[in-house]
Protein backbone atom coordinates (compact mmCIF):
# COMPACT_ATOMS: atom_id res chain seq x y z
CA UNK A 1 0.00 0.00 0.00
CA UNK A 2 1.39 3.33 -0.95
CA UNK A 3 0.71 6.69 0.02
CA UNK A 4 0.93 10.24 -2.00
CA UNK A 5 4.85 10.32 -2.68
CA UNK A 6 5.46 6.46 -2.39
CA UNK A 7 4.73 5.17 0.99
CA UNK A 8 3.50 2.14 1.37
CA UNK A 9 0.73 -0.37 3.92
CA UNK A 10 0.40 -3.40 3.34
CA UNK A 11 -2.21 -5.97 5.64
CA UNK A 12 -0.03 -7.75 8.19
CA UNK A 13 -0.68 -11.42 9.91
CA UNK A 14 -0.31 -11.52 13.58
CA UNK A 15 3.67 -10.33 14.34
CA UNK A 16 4.75 -13.93 15.33
CA UNK A 17 3.59 -15.32 11.26
CA UNK A 18 5.61 -14.29 8.51
CA UNK A 19 3.49 -12.76 5.47
CA UNK A 20 4.20 -12.04 1.89
CA UNK A 21 2.15 -9.30 0.07
CA UNK A 22 0.91 -9.00 -3.05
CA UNK A 23 0.55 -6.03 -3.48
CA UNK A 24 1.63 -2.50 -3.24
CA UNK A 25 -0.13 1.11 -2.67
CA UNK A 26 1.38 3.29 -5.21
CA UNK A 27 2.16 6.88 -3.77
CA UNK A 28 0.21 9.77 -5.06
CA UNK A 29 3.23 12.47 -5.15
CA UNK A 30 3.48 13.84 -8.54
CA UNK A 31 6.88 13.64 -10.52
CA UNK A 32 7.55 16.51 -12.62
CA UNK A 33 8.08 14.56 -16.00
CA UNK A 34 4.86 13.54 -17.95
CA UNK A 35 6.33 10.67 -19.10
CA UNK A 36 5.44 8.39 -19.12
CA UNK A 37 1.84 9.00 -19.04
CA UNK A 38 -0.48 6.75 -17.47
CA UNK A 39 -3.81 6.66 -18.16
CA UNK A 40 -6.77 6.74 -16.08
CA UNK A 41 -9.89 5.37 -17.57
CA UNK A 42 -13.25 6.22 -16.03
CA UNK A 43 -16.43 5.09 -16.96
CA UNK A 44 -19.72 6.89 -18.55
CA UNK A 45 -22.97 7.27 -19.09
CA UNK A 46 -26.57 8.65 -16.91
CA UNK A 47 -24.99 9.54 -13.20
CA UNK A 48 -27.64 9.43 -11.03
CA UNK A 49 -27.31 11.94 -8.01
CA UNK A 50 -28.40 11.97 -4.71
CA UNK A 51 -31.77 13.85 -3.39
CA UNK A 52 -30.97 17.65 -2.28
CA UNK A 53 -31.85 16.23 1.41
CA UNK A 54 -29.43 15.25 3.98
CA UNK A 55 -26.60 12.85 3.21
CA UNK A 56 -28.62 10.28 5.04
CA UNK A 57 -32.14 10.72 2.80
CA UNK A 58 -30.49 11.31 -0.75
CA UNK A 59 -31.95 8.41 -3.00
CA UNK A 60 -31.27 8.07 -6.49
CA UNK A 61 -33.86 9.96 -9.02
CA UNK A 62 -33.47 11.82 -11.99
CA UNK A 63 -29.96 11.97 -14.21
CA UNK A 64 -27.24 14.47 -13.23
CA UNK A 65 -26.65 16.17 -16.83
CA UNK A 66 -23.64 17.32 -14.98
CA UNK A 67 -20.88 17.77 -11.91
CA UNK A 68 -19.99 20.58 -13.61
CA UNK A 69 -21.79 23.98 -10.99
CA UNK A 70 -20.20 22.00 -8.27
CA UNK A 71 -16.46 21.38 -9.91
CA UNK A 72 -16.84 25.51 -10.62
CA UNK A 73 -17.32 26.38 -7.67
CA UNK A 74 -14.75 24.35 -5.97
CA UNK A 75 -11.95 24.33 -8.45
CA UNK A 76 -10.35 27.37 -7.80
CA UNK A 77 -9.76 26.67 -4.18
CA UNK A 78 -7.71 23.67 -4.96
CA UNK A 79 -4.62 24.17 -5.30
CA UNK A 80 -0.75 22.41 -6.96
CA UNK A 81 2.15 21.74 -4.23
CA UNK A 82 6.03 21.95 -5.65
CA UNK A 83 8.53 21.59 -3.51
CA UNK A 84 12.51 22.99 -3.55
CA UNK A 85 14.39 20.62 -1.61
CA UNK A 86 18.53 20.31 -0.88
CA UNK A 87 19.73 16.58 -0.87
CA UNK A 88 22.12 15.10 1.50
CA UNK A 89 25.08 13.72 -0.66
CA UNK A 90 24.46 10.63 -0.09
CA UNK A 91 20.60 11.14 -1.24
CA UNK A 92 21.71 13.03 -4.60
CA UNK A 93 22.63 9.17 -6.24
CA UNK A 94 19.88 7.71 -4.65
CA UNK A 95 17.00 6.92 -6.33
CA UNK A 96 13.87 8.89 -4.51
CA UNK A 97 11.35 6.95 -4.07
CA UNK A 98 8.95 10.07 -4.00
CA UNK A 99 9.56 11.18 -0.46
CA UNK A 100 12.11 12.76 1.97
CA UNK A 101 13.95 9.67 3.33
CA UNK A 102 13.34 10.85 6.59
CA UNK A 103 9.52 10.53 5.74
CA UNK A 104 8.36 7.57 8.04
CA UNK A 105 5.85 7.17 4.78
CA UNK A 106 8.87 6.71 2.27
CA UNK A 107 10.97 4.68 5.26
CA UNK A 108 7.69 2.52 5.62
CA UNK A 109 7.83 1.98 1.46
CA UNK A 110 11.32 0.97 1.76
CA UNK A 111 11.04 -1.68 4.31
CA UNK A 112 7.95 -3.29 2.77
CA UNK A 113 10.22 -4.11 -0.23
CA UNK A 114 12.52 -5.33 1.36
CA UNK A 115 10.98 -7.55 2.92
CA UNK A 116 9.51 -8.20 0.60
CA UNK A 117 12.05 -9.06 -2.31
CA UNK A 118 11.55 -5.53 -4.29
CA UNK A 119 8.39 -6.82 -6.01
CA UNK A 120 5.65 -4.40 -7.09
CA UNK A 121 6.59 -1.26 -9.58
CA UNK A 122 7.85 1.72 -8.25
CA UNK A 123 7.02 5.00 -9.66
CA UNK A 124 9.78 7.31 -8.61
CA UNK A 125 10.22 11.49 -8.75
CA UNK A 126 11.83 11.78 -12.61
CA UNK A 127 13.39 15.45 -11.20
CA UNK A 128 17.18 15.16 -10.93
CA UNK A 129 19.27 17.39 -9.10
CA UNK A 130 20.93 20.54 -11.21
CA UNK A 131 24.07 21.92 -11.37
CA UNK A 132 23.80 24.28 -7.97
CA UNK A 133 22.39 20.67 -6.15
CA UNK A 134 18.41 21.83 -5.84
CA UNK A 135 15.74 19.65 -7.30
CA UNK A 136 12.64 20.91 -7.62
CA UNK A 137 10.06 18.84 -7.10
CA UNK A 138 6.16 19.00 -8.53
CA UNK A 139 5.01 16.92 -5.33
CA UNK A 140 1.02 17.17 -5.07
CA UNK A 141 -2.26 18.66 -4.17
CA UNK A 142 -3.87 20.97 -1.25
CA UNK A 143 -7.00 23.35 -0.57
CA UNK A 144 -7.58 26.47 0.72
CA UNK A 145 -9.84 26.67 3.60
CA UNK A 146 -9.84 30.36 4.52
CA UNK A 147 -9.93 33.41 2.52
CA UNK A 148 -6.97 34.51 4.44
CA UNK A 149 -4.72 31.73 2.79
CA UNK A 150 -4.25 28.56 4.84
CA UNK A 151 -3.74 25.55 3.01
CA UNK A 152 -4.12 21.94 4.03
CA UNK A 153 -2.07 18.74 2.33
CA UNK A 154 -0.20 16.13 3.29
CA UNK A 155 2.66 16.40 5.59
CA UNK A 156 4.30 13.43 3.27
CA UNK A 157 3.67 16.17 -0.18
CA UNK A 158 5.92 18.81 1.52
CA UNK A 159 8.56 16.21 2.85
CA UNK A 160 11.76 18.04 4.14
CA UNK A 161 11.53 21.22 2.47
CA UNK A 162 13.64 24.38 2.31
CA UNK A 163 10.80 25.77 0.28
CA UNK A 164 7.29 25.36 -0.74
CA UNK A 165 5.47 26.79 -3.59
CA UNK A 166 1.97 27.06 -4.43
CA UNK A 167 0.35 27.67 -7.52
CA UNK A 168 -3.48 28.92 -7.85
CA UNK A 169 -5.84 27.55 -10.46
CA UNK A 170 -5.09 30.54 -12.67
CA UNK A 171 -1.55 30.07 -12.33
CA UNK A 172 -0.11 32.44 -9.78
CA UNK A 173 2.16 31.42 -7.64
CA UNK A 174 2.71 32.09 -3.91
CA UNK A 175 5.63 31.20 -1.29
CA UNK A 176 4.47 29.50 1.51
CA UNK A 177 5.76 28.48 4.68
CA UNK A 178 4.60 25.35 7.14
CA UNK A 179 2.00 26.69 9.88
CA UNK A 180 2.59 23.01 11.43
CA UNK A 181 2.33 19.25 10.53
CA UNK A 182 1.52 16.43 12.29
CA UNK A 183 3.40 12.84 11.02
CA UNK A 184 0.76 10.72 12.75
CA UNK A 185 -2.16 11.32 10.76
CA UNK A 186 0.12 12.29 7.63
CA UNK A 187 -1.17 16.54 7.65
CA UNK A 188 0.15 19.44 7.33
CA UNK A 189 -0.73 23.39 7.42
CA UNK A 190 0.65 25.71 5.02
CA UNK A 191 -0.03 29.70 4.72
CA UNK A 192 0.17 32.02 1.69
CA UNK A 193 0.32 35.55 1.32
CA UNK A 194 -2.19 37.19 -0.88
CA UNK A 195 -3.15 40.86 -1.28
CA UNK A 196 -7.12 39.58 -1.59
CA UNK A 197 -9.34 37.44 -0.47
CA UNK A 198 -8.55 33.41 -1.77
CA UNK A 199 -11.38 31.34 -2.88
CA UNK A 200 -11.97 28.52 -0.07
CA UNK A 201 -13.77 25.65 0.74
CA UNK A 202 -15.13 24.12 4.09
CA UNK A 203 -14.63 20.83 5.89
CA UNK A 204 -17.93 18.63 5.91
CA UNK A 205 -18.82 15.86 8.12
CA UNK A 206 -17.51 12.56 6.93
CA UNK A 207 -19.60 10.32 9.38
CA UNK A 208 -22.36 11.16 7.41
CA UNK A 209 -21.07 10.10 4.16
CA UNK A 210 -22.64 6.81 3.36
CA UNK A 211 -21.26 3.67 1.37
CA UNK A 212 -22.80 4.82 -2.22
CA UNK A 213 -22.76 8.26 -2.19
CA UNK A 214 -21.29 10.38 -4.96
CA UNK A 215 -17.81 11.67 -4.56
CA UNK A 216 -15.66 14.13 -6.21
CA UNK A 217 -12.01 14.11 -6.28
CA UNK A 218 -9.92 17.31 -7.88
CA UNK A 219 -5.70 17.20 -7.33
CA UNK A 220 -2.49 17.82 -9.46
CA UNK A 221 -1.97 14.03 -11.12
CA UNK A 222 1.57 13.49 -12.84
CA UNK A 223 1.82 17.58 -12.15
CA UNK A 224 -0.87 17.74 -15.17
CA UNK A 225 -2.57 20.76 -13.23
CA UNK A 226 -6.13 20.68 -11.97
CA UNK A 227 -7.91 17.11 -12.72
CA UNK A 228 -11.53 16.38 -11.70
CA UNK A 229 -12.39 12.84 -11.40
CA UNK A 230 -15.76 11.24 -9.73
CA UNK A 231 -16.71 7.91 -7.71
CA UNK A 232 -18.61 6.66 -4.65
CA UNK A 233 -17.48 5.95 -1.10
CA UNK A 234 -16.58 2.22 -1.09
CA UNK A 235 -15.86 1.49 2.19
CA UNK A 236 -14.93 3.16 5.06
CA UNK A 237 -12.41 2.75 8.01
CA UNK A 238 -10.10 0.95 6.20
CA UNK A 239 -7.05 0.22 8.05
CA UNK A 240 -4.29 0.15 5.57
CA UNK A 241 -1.43 0.07 8.40
CA UNK A 242 0.39 2.99 7.32
CA UNK A 243 -0.41 4.81 10.96
CA UNK A 244 -2.36 4.22 14.39
CA UNK A 245 -5.31 6.44 13.80
CA UNK A 246 -6.13 4.75 10.83
CA UNK A 247 -9.94 5.02 9.93
CA UNK A 248 -9.65 5.90 5.83
CA UNK A 249 -12.58 6.75 3.62
CA UNK A 250 -12.02 4.06 0.62
CA UNK A 251 -13.24 5.93 -2.73
CA UNK A 252 -13.34 4.84 -6.11
CA UNK A 253 -12.91 8.32 -8.26
CA UNK A 254 -9.73 7.44 -10.23
CA UNK A 255 -6.54 9.28 -8.24
CA UNK A 256 -2.87 8.72 -8.95
CA UNK A 257 0.64 9.98 -7.97
CA UNK A 258 0.06 14.01 -7.24
CA UNK A 259 -3.16 14.09 -5.85
CA UNK A 260 -1.78 13.43 -2.67
CA UNK A 261 -3.47 16.01 -0.35
CA UNK A 262 -6.18 17.15 -2.42
CA UNK A 263 -9.89 17.50 -1.56
CA UNK A 264 -12.63 14.64 -1.59
CA UNK A 265 -16.18 16.86 -2.28
CA UNK A 266 -19.35 15.75 -1.20
CA UNK A 267 -22.03 16.88 -3.90
CA UNK A 268 -22.61 19.93 -1.40
CA UNK A 269 -19.16 21.21 -2.16
CA UNK A 270 -17.66 20.42 1.62
CA UNK A 271 -14.58 18.34 2.01
CA UNK A 272 -15.63 15.60 3.57
CA UNK A 273 -11.82 13.38 2.64
CA UNK A 274 -8.19 14.57 1.74
CA UNK A 275 -6.71 12.10 -0.77
CA UNK A 276 -3.58 10.16 0.58
CA UNK A 277 -2.95 6.62 -0.77
CA UNK A 278 -4.07 4.32 -3.76
CA UNK A 279 -3.92 0.84 -3.40
CA UNK A 280 -2.12 -0.75 -6.55
CA UNK A 281 -0.54 -3.69 -8.45
CA UNK A 282 0.71 -1.62 -11.46
CA UNK A 283 1.65 1.83 -10.53
CA UNK A 284 -1.74 2.96 -11.66
CA UNK A 285 -5.09 3.77 -10.58
CA UNK A 286 -7.00 0.67 -10.06
CA UNK A 287 -9.90 2.10 -8.05
CA UNK A 288 -8.99 2.07 -4.74
CA UNK A 289 -8.26 5.47 -3.08
CA UNK A 290 -8.08 6.04 0.43
CA UNK A 291 -9.12 9.70 1.76
CA UNK A 292 -7.96 10.99 5.84
CA UNK A 293 -11.53 11.95 6.55
CA UNK A 294 -12.77 15.25 7.55
CA UNK A 295 -13.67 14.89 11.06
CA UNK A 296 -10.49 13.43 11.55
CA UNK A 297 -8.41 16.20 10.15
CA UNK A 298 -10.42 19.30 10.72
CA UNK A 299 -9.32 18.60 15.01
CA UNK A 300 -6.02 17.96 13.78
CA UNK A 301 -5.76 21.17 11.52
CA UNK A 302 -7.60 23.64 14.18
CA UNK A 303 -4.38 22.43 16.17
CA UNK A 304 -2.31 23.24 13.79
CA UNK A 305 -3.61 26.75 13.15
CA UNK A 306 -3.92 27.50 17.00
CA UNK A 307 -0.78 26.16 18.15
CA UNK A 308 1.62 24.64 15.26
CA UNK A 309 1.64 21.42 16.63
CA UNK A 310 -0.82 18.48 17.92
CA UNK A 311 -1.84 17.87 21.38
CA UNK A 312 -3.01 13.98 22.14
CA UNK A 313 -3.83 12.23 24.81
CA UNK A 314 -1.46 9.23 26.28
CA UNK A 315 -2.03 6.53 28.66
CA UNK A 316 0.83 4.87 28.35
CA UNK A 317 0.43 1.01 27.52
CA UNK A 318 0.99 -1.33 24.73
CA UNK A 319 -2.20 -2.71 23.42
CA UNK A 320 -3.30 -5.65 21.02
CA UNK A 321 -6.12 -7.24 19.44
CA UNK A 322 -8.02 -9.25 21.33
CA UNK A 323 -8.41 -12.59 19.78
CA UNK A 324 -11.16 -15.37 20.22
CA UNK A 325 -8.15 -17.75 21.31
CA UNK A 326 -7.59 -14.66 23.91
CA UNK A 327 -11.11 -13.91 24.96
CA UNK A 328 -11.47 -17.47 25.96
CA UNK A 329 -8.75 -17.80 28.01
CA UNK A 330 -9.84 -14.19 29.91
CA UNK A 331 -13.03 -15.57 29.87
CA UNK A 332 -14.38 -12.98 27.98
CA UNK A 333 -17.45 -13.39 25.70
CA UNK A 334 -16.47 -12.40 22.69
CA UNK A 335 -13.61 -10.69 21.01
CA UNK A 336 -13.83 -6.51 21.58
CA UNK A 337 -11.67 -4.78 23.34
CA UNK A 338 -7.78 -3.75 23.51
CA UNK A 339 -5.84 -6.35 25.63
CA UNK A 340 -3.10 -4.25 27.38
CA UNK A 341 0.34 -6.18 26.81
CA UNK A 342 2.52 -3.95 28.73
CA UNK A 343 1.77 -0.48 30.82
CA UNK A 344 4.64 1.70 31.17
CA UNK A 345 5.90 3.07 34.45
CA UNK A 346 4.59 6.13 35.80
CA UNK A 347 2.22 6.90 33.20
CA UNK A 348 -1.03 7.67 33.15
CA UNK A 349 -2.04 3.94 32.63
CA UNK A 350 0.21 3.22 35.73
CA UNK A 351 -1.09 5.93 38.14
CA UNK A 352 -4.66 4.61 37.33
CA UNK A 353 -4.25 0.95 38.20
CA UNK A 354 -4.03 -0.36 34.90
CA UNK A 355 -2.50 -4.07 34.65
CA UNK A 356 -0.99 -6.05 32.12
CA UNK A 357 -3.56 -8.63 30.92
CA UNK A 358 -6.53 -5.93 31.72
CA UNK A 359 -8.80 -5.48 28.67
CA UNK A 360 -10.17 -2.20 28.14
CA UNK A 361 -14.05 -2.58 26.68
CA UNK A 362 -14.62 1.44 27.36
CA UNK A 363 -13.69 5.03 27.33
CA UNK A 364 -15.74 7.57 28.46
CA UNK A 365 -18.43 5.68 27.58
CA UNK A 366 -17.33 5.18 24.07
CA UNK A 367 -17.17 1.02 23.04
CA UNK A 368 -13.48 -0.09 22.27
CA UNK A 369 -14.74 -2.79 19.73
CA UNK A 370 -11.44 -2.28 17.52
CA UNK A 371 -8.39 -2.13 18.83
CA UNK A 372 -7.41 1.29 17.19
CA UNK A 373 -10.34 2.56 18.52
CA UNK A 374 -8.77 2.91 22.16
CA UNK A 375 -6.03 5.30 20.45
CA UNK A 376 -8.14 7.26 18.80
CA UNK A 377 -10.47 7.79 21.68
CA UNK A 378 -7.29 8.56 24.12
CA UNK A 379 -6.07 10.67 21.19
CA UNK A 380 -9.01 12.78 21.23
CA UNK A 381 -9.03 13.36 24.60
CA UNK A 382 -7.24 16.89 26.13
CA UNK A 383 -3.80 15.74 27.70
CA UNK A 384 -4.59 16.20 32.15
CA UNK A 385 -8.66 15.30 31.59
CA UNK A 386 -10.27 12.87 33.87
CA UNK A 387 -12.23 10.13 31.65
CA UNK A 388 -13.18 6.82 32.71
CA UNK A 389 -12.83 3.56 31.75
CA UNK A 390 -14.63 -0.11 31.65
CA UNK A 391 -12.04 -2.97 32.11
CA UNK A 392 -12.00 -6.76 32.35
CA UNK A 393 -10.28 -8.31 34.98
CA UNK A 394 -10.22 -11.93 36.86
CA UNK A 395 -13.50 -12.80 35.29
CA UNK A 396 -15.24 -9.48 35.95
CA UNK A 397 -15.66 -5.86 34.51
CA UNK A 398 -14.47 -3.12 36.70
CA UNK A 399 -14.75 1.10 36.53
CA UNK A 400 -11.82 2.86 37.06
CA UNK A 401 -11.11 6.64 36.54
CA UNK A 402 -7.68 7.64 35.01
CA UNK A 403 -6.28 11.57 34.44
CA UNK A 404 -4.94 11.46 30.38
CA UNK A 405 -1.31 12.41 30.07
CA UNK A 406 -0.03 14.05 27.34
CA UNK A 407 1.92 12.26 24.09
CA UNK A 408 5.58 12.40 23.73
CA UNK A 409 7.09 13.32 20.37
CA UNK A 410 8.30 9.83 20.69
CA UNK A 411 6.74 7.56 22.76
CA UNK A 412 8.52 4.68 24.20
CA UNK A 413 7.12 1.84 26.34
CA UNK A 414 9.59 1.35 29.38
CA UNK A 415 10.01 -1.88 30.26
CA UNK A 416 9.08 -2.70 33.68
CA UNK A 417 11.96 -2.45 36.00
CA UNK A 418 13.17 -5.67 38.41
CA UNK A 419 16.17 -6.83 39.67
CA UNK A 420 17.88 -10.45 38.22
CA UNK A 421 15.87 -13.30 39.81
CA UNK A 422 17.76 -16.76 40.04
CA UNK A 423 17.10 -19.24 37.58
CA UNK A 424 17.15 -23.06 38.28
CA UNK A 425 19.12 -25.22 35.91
CA UNK A 426 17.67 -27.57 33.68
CA UNK A 427 15.47 -27.90 30.28
CA UNK A 428 11.76 -29.00 29.81
CA UNK A 429 9.09 -29.97 27.04
CA UNK A 430 5.76 -29.56 27.12
CA UNK A 431 3.07 -30.13 24.68
CA UNK A 432 5.87 -29.76 21.58
CA UNK A 433 7.47 -26.77 23.09
CA UNK A 434 10.78 -27.11 24.34
CA UNK A 435 12.12 -24.60 27.16
CA UNK A 436 15.16 -23.85 28.53
CA UNK A 437 16.40 -20.94 31.55
CA UNK A 438 17.18 -17.59 30.14
CA UNK A 439 20.39 -17.15 31.55
CA UNK A 440 22.67 -14.66 31.18
CA UNK A 441 24.33 -16.26 27.82
CA UNK A 442 20.66 -16.46 26.75
CA UNK A 443 20.02 -12.78 27.10
CA UNK A 444 23.16 -11.30 25.30
CA UNK A 445 22.66 -13.88 22.46
CA UNK A 446 18.47 -12.59 22.24
CA UNK A 447 19.58 -8.96 23.17
CA UNK A 448 17.68 -8.94 25.77
CA UNK A 449 17.83 -7.01 28.72
CA UNK A 450 17.63 -8.13 32.68
CA UNK A 451 13.90 -6.44 33.04
CA UNK A 452 12.27 -9.64 31.20
CA UNK A 453 12.17 -12.71 33.16
CA UNK A 454 10.83 -15.81 32.06
CA UNK A 455 11.94 -19.26 30.12
CA UNK A 456 13.39 -19.41 26.74
CA UNK A 457 11.68 -21.60 24.07
CA UNK A 458 14.81 -23.76 22.09
CA UNK A 459 12.59 -25.87 20.17
CA UNK A 460 9.14 -26.40 18.67
CA UNK A 461 7.83 -29.72 17.30
CA UNK A 462 6.58 -30.00 13.67
CA UNK A 463 2.83 -29.85 13.91
CA UNK A 464 2.63 -28.85 17.26
CA UNK A 465 0.09 -26.02 18.48
CA UNK A 466 2.67 -24.22 19.07
CA UNK A 467 4.40 -24.69 15.56
CA UNK A 468 1.06 -23.67 14.39
CA UNK A 469 0.73 -20.36 15.47
CA UNK A 470 4.11 -19.92 14.49
CA UNK A 471 6.43 -20.01 18.24
CA UNK A 472 9.99 -20.64 17.53
CA UNK A 473 13.29 -20.71 19.23
CA UNK A 474 14.26 -17.70 20.81
CA UNK A 475 10.71 -16.68 21.84
CA UNK A 476 10.71 -15.80 25.64
CA UNK A 477 7.87 -17.40 27.39
CA UNK A 478 7.29 -14.24 30.56
CA UNK A 479 3.75 -15.54 32.12
CA UNK A 480 0.80 -18.42 31.40
CA UNK A 481 -2.33 -17.08 32.43
CA UNK A 482 -1.41 -14.14 34.11
CA UNK A 483 1.36 -16.12 36.55
CA UNK A 484 5.06 -15.43 35.70
CA UNK A 485 7.19 -18.39 34.66
CA UNK A 486 10.58 -18.58 36.18
CA UNK A 487 11.70 -22.12 35.33
CA UNK A 488 11.48 -24.16 32.18
CA UNK A 489 9.98 -26.93 34.48
CA UNK A 490 7.04 -24.59 36.29
CA UNK A 491 6.37 -23.18 32.31
CA UNK A 492 6.12 -27.48 31.08
CA UNK A 493 4.15 -28.07 34.46
CA UNK A 494 1.28 -25.12 33.98
CA UNK A 495 1.01 -26.18 30.24
CA UNK A 496 0.41 -29.85 31.30
CA UNK A 497 -2.62 -29.31 33.71
CA UNK A 498 -4.32 -26.46 31.79
CA UNK A 499 -3.88 -29.35 28.55
CA UNK A 500 -5.45 -31.46 31.62
CA UNK A 501 -8.28 -29.40 32.78
CA UNK A 502 -11.82 -28.97 31.54
CA UNK A 503 -11.02 -25.45 30.26
CA UNK A 504 -7.78 -26.16 27.99
CA UNK A 505 -7.02 -22.87 27.07
CA UNK A 506 -3.56 -20.70 27.81
CA UNK A 507 -2.94 -17.23 27.41
CA UNK A 508 0.85 -16.85 26.96
CA UNK A 509 2.71 -13.77 26.96
CA UNK A 510 5.82 -14.03 25.02
CA UNK A 511 8.50 -11.15 24.54
CA UNK A 512 10.27 -11.40 21.12
CA UNK A 513 13.07 -9.12 20.15
CA UNK A 514 11.99 -6.74 22.76
CA UNK A 515 8.15 -6.88 22.09
CA UNK A 516 5.92 -8.13 24.46
CA UNK A 517 2.76 -9.58 23.25
CA UNK A 518 -0.19 -11.99 24.31
CA UNK A 519 -1.01 -15.34 22.59
CA UNK A 520 -3.80 -17.09 23.14
CA UNK A 521 -3.34 -20.96 22.55
CA UNK A 522 -5.89 -23.86 22.99
CA UNK A 523 -4.33 -27.45 24.45
CA UNK A 524 -7.18 -29.84 23.36
CA UNK A 525 -6.08 -32.98 21.56
CA UNK A 526 -7.96 -32.02 18.61
CA UNK A 527 -5.55 -28.92 18.30
CA UNK A 528 -2.25 -30.57 19.23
Amino acid sequence: MRHADSDSAHIRRPWWKDRRGAAVAVGLGAAVALSPVVWAETSSGPVIPPAAASPSARQPQLPQESFAPLVKRVLPAVVNISVTEKPAADEMSEQSFGGSPSDPFDQFLRRFFEQHGGNGQLMPFQGAPNDSGVKQIALGSGFIIDPSGYIVTNNHVIGQAEKVQVILQDGTKYAAHIVGRDTRTDLALLKIKADHPLPSVSFGNSNAAQIGDWVVAVGNPFGLGGTVTTGIISARGRDIHAGQFDDFLQIDAPINRGNSGGPTFNLDGQVIGINTAIYSPNGGSVGIGFAIPSNIASRVITQLRDHGKVERGWLGVQIQAVTPAIASSLGLNGDQGALVALVSPHSAAATAGLKQGDVVLTFNGSKVEKLRDLSRLVAATAPGATSSMTVWRDGHTITMPVTVGEAPENPQIASASGSEQGEQPGNAEALGMHFAPLTNDVRQELQVGHSVHGVVITGVDDGSVADNLGLTSGDIVVAINQEPVRTPQEAADKLKAIANSSHKSALLLLNRHGITQYVGINLGPEHG
